[in-house]
């Protein structure tokens, strides 16, 4: 099977929050790139097409949107 990656995703479980509209909702990080993530989150109902992700442990804030939706896992492209 073929892969639309950019780039190399790197498998890690790290703690992030979704950021929109002056709120956020915590996700977990599963697998980052230079490029995107995926993330897992309780239900991807209500997050918006476009937010920030921060990861504190890592100093890390990037404006994304999201390219695919699954029940519980986001995949995530930087902007």
């Amino acid at each position: 099977m073929e892969t639309q990656r950019i780039a190399v995703r790197h498998r890690v479980l790290k703690a992030g929050t979704i950021e929109f509209n002056g709120g956020g909702l915590s996700c977990m990080v599963r697998n980052i790139s230079s490029s995107g993530a995926a993330l897992d989150v309780v239900s991807p109902v209500g997050i918006p097409e476009h937010f920030k992700l921060v990861v504190l442990a890592d100093g890390l804030q990037r404006p994304c949107r999201v390219v695919w939706r699954k029940e519980k896992r986001i995949g995530i492209a930087f902007i």
